[in-house]
């Protein structure tokens, strides 16, 4: 835990990060009290959706207001349960890359399902337990991303197609035709990061949400770490004060089939 600190530490220091760092090995961070709810937030703007390719996306395209916090890993079943909350609390939308051999999924099934089906929370493959897909043979991340399908089909009624983030963000052309063969065209990367992948300060965070919730962006965040349970407040009072919208991919893209 030391260690941690003293890394999240040195990440305050040195500004918000933008690439995904690894997920904290505890499956728990600890008791985390439910914060008070935050004001409700607006529904996701209405109109068609915006066609897109197959292939990587950073952000949301065209004009707008939208904002799709997409949130990975799910290392802590506190912090799970506490974006479920959240959710249930404000209207939030967001979209969970689901790194399936986190316990947290199981924990959280009952309260999770209704909020998928239902659209305000999507699911997407963030692979079984996490690996650099790049180090890995075709088949093992094959075997990654099937597995982690079968997980969301069986649990939730969905698999998460066409949208798979690569652990680290990390992906090359091997990574993607093997993605793209079981149905997972869109590598899904992002324009900023809340920096949570593991232990940092709430106002490192908050620095991180100033600077990256911005119109049209795909900002990461992780359910691993305490810090961002004590900001939803604040995250509500940045987006209100931008008008933003927040969504999930599928309320805005229209992906190819």
């Amino acid at each position: 835990m030391l260690a941690l600190l003293t890394a999240g530490a040195a990440v305050a220091l040195t500004g918000c990060a933008v690439a995904e760092g690894d997920p904290i090995d505890s499956g728990s961070a600890g008791g985390v009290p439910r914060p008070p709810a935050p004001p409700l937030l607006p529904p996701p703007p209405g109109g068609p959706k915006t066609p897109i390719p197959a292939g990587t996306i950073t952000a949301l395209p065209g004009p707008g207001s939208s904002m799709a916090l997409t949130v990975d890993d799910g290392a802590s079943p506190e912090v799970v349960g506490a974006y479920i909350r959240f959710a249930k609390d404000t209207g939030a939308r967001f979209t969970f890359f689901v790194t399936a051999y986190y316990d947290s999924w199981a924990i959280h099934r009952d309260a999770l399902r209704p909020l998928v089906e239902s659209g305000q929370i999507q699911l997407g493959n963030h692979t079984w337990d996490h690996p650099d897909l790049t180090k890995l043979s075709a088949s093992a991340v094959a075997g990654q991303l099937e597995r982690a399908k079968t997980y969301l089909r069986q649990n939730f009624g969905v698999d998460g197609t066409p949208y798979f983030r690569p652990p680290f963000g990390r992906h090359n052309a091997t990574v993607d035709r093997v993605a793209a063969d079981l149905g997972y065209t869109v590598p899904t990367m992002w324009y900023g990061s809340l920096s949570d992948s593991g232990v940092i300060t709430e106002e490192y965070l908050i620095g991180c949400a100033r600077q990256y919730f911005q119109p049209q962006t795909i900002v990461i965040g992780h359910a691993n770490a305490p810090a961002v349970t004590h900001c939803y407040g604040q995250l509500v009072d940045i987006i209100k004060e931008r008008n933003l919208s927040m969504v999930t991919l599928d309320d805005v893209l229209l992906p190819p089939r």
